[in-house]
């Protein structure tokens, strides 16, 4: 009998804002799993998000790890694996399997599309019309083919169970963004195989997502690991912490001399209001 594959976690934040609580909870948790598992807690850091991505704040990420008490194992940043990313994105659009698009947010919203699970769910606007070389494209996953070619698809979660694939919701997302190499669904699936996550735990809002990622490792033939959505750290407001919001950052809370480590202890007993 085989023995378990060693259990990996990570955490992967993007350095184009400070980490807040909700960021500390997903680490923790992430962390503690790994711990418990014997295994392994990887930080990669997301750094290709063009202009927003803010080199110095890393160094300050991996200071709030370690205020906080975590322990880590660090992994190649994502500008180090652009050429992963094409290779994919080339295999991809030979098999027929992507489609540019040229619409503006504006025009998607003109041609009246319906609310999905992260936005507008495209209408396939540009799905069968030759594409303008004269406007930037981004590619999309066109999904109807990609389910076609993979058949049914589970992806199992700790907390909600057995999910089939579903892309109903999400439409053709994009996958090669027009400003950058790959959008977050390209970059972190590959990232992810790269990197022999097994676990992927992250928060409730990236539910949806797994349905794309589990989507591109059956065609792109990667290992698939489990997930563990875990609830949302909320706000005063009832609102989810997000960078955007201006939420608390934990530089100013350590810089302001508090106790990492008790704090840690708070978030790990849910003495902070969770939501789902």
């Amino acid at each position: 009998m085989n023995a378990a594959p060693p259990l990996v976690t990570r955490f992967a934040p993007s350095p184009n804002g400070w980490l807040h609580l909700g960021h500390a909870l997903s680490a923790i948790i992430a962390h503690d799993l790994a711990k418990a598992g014997g295994g392994r807690f990887l930080l990669r850091i997301e750094d290709i998000d063009g202009p927003r991505s803010r080199p110095e704040l890393a160094d300050e990420f991996r200071r709030d790890l370690e205020w906080l008490g975590l322990e880590w194992d660090e992994v190649p940043a994502q500008s180090t694996r652009l050429a992963s990313y094409a290779e994919a994105a080339a295999d991809l659009k030979a098999r027929g399997l992507l489609y540019p698009c040229t619409c503006t947010r504006s025009e998607i919203e003109a041609a009246g599309a319906l609310p999905g699970l992260e936005g507008l769910i495209y209408p396939g606007t540009c799905k069968h019309r030759a594409p303008d070389p004269s406007r930037p494209a981004a590619w999309r996953l066109d999904a109807a083919k990609a389910l076609a070619e993979t058949g049914p698809l589970v992806w199992a979660d700790d907390l909600a169970g057995p999910v089939t694939v579903d892309l109903s919701g999400l439409g053709d997302v994009v996958l090669v963004r027009k400003d950058l190499p790959a959008s977050y669904h390209l970059a972190v699936t590959l990232d992810d195989a790269a990197d022999a996550v097994t676990l992927v735990a992250r928060g409730a809002d990236l539910f949806a997502a797994s349905h794309v990622h589990r989507t591109l490792q059956a065609l792109l033939g990667l290992p698939v690991p489990r997930w563990h959505h875990h609830p949302l750290l909320m706000g005063e407001d009832g609102e989810k912490l997000a960078k955007r919001r201006g939420s608390p950052a934990l530089a100013e809370r350590r810089e302001a001399g508090e106790d990492g480590r008790m704090l840690a202890g708070q978030l790990r007993l849910q003495q902070l209001v969770l939501g789902t």
